[in-house]
């Protein structure tokens, strides 16, 4: 499994986060907890330019996320509801 790394984007901070292509998205989320210290419960990742969410279950390879992918990281409110994407694609 080949190393590379991911750019997690949440407002105004970016993650660099190395994983490989067979890692799950469900074990992207624990790395991002690692970094960020928001719970894998409340995270979604979002593949960008394409809004994809990313799926727990299957592997980055399999939802054709590459090095130097972006994601987006929303969090769930206390509401229940989904934040809205708010990142900067240009950085």
């Amino acid at each position: 499994m080949a190393g590379m790394y991911v750019r997690v984007k949440r407002q105004r901070t970016t993650y660099f986060v190395i994983c490989n292509s067979a890692d799950t998205g469900a074990e992207l989320k624990a790395k991002v907890h690692d970094l960020s210290g928001h719970d894998t419960r409340i995270q979604r990742l979002i593949v960008l330019p394409s809004y994809r969410y990313l799926d727990d279950s299957r592997t980055l390879a399999q939802q054709e996320v590459e090095s130097g992918s972006i994601l987006a990281l929303i969090l769930r409110r206390g509401n229940g509801d989904w934040e809205d994407i708010d990142i900067n694609l240009a950085v």
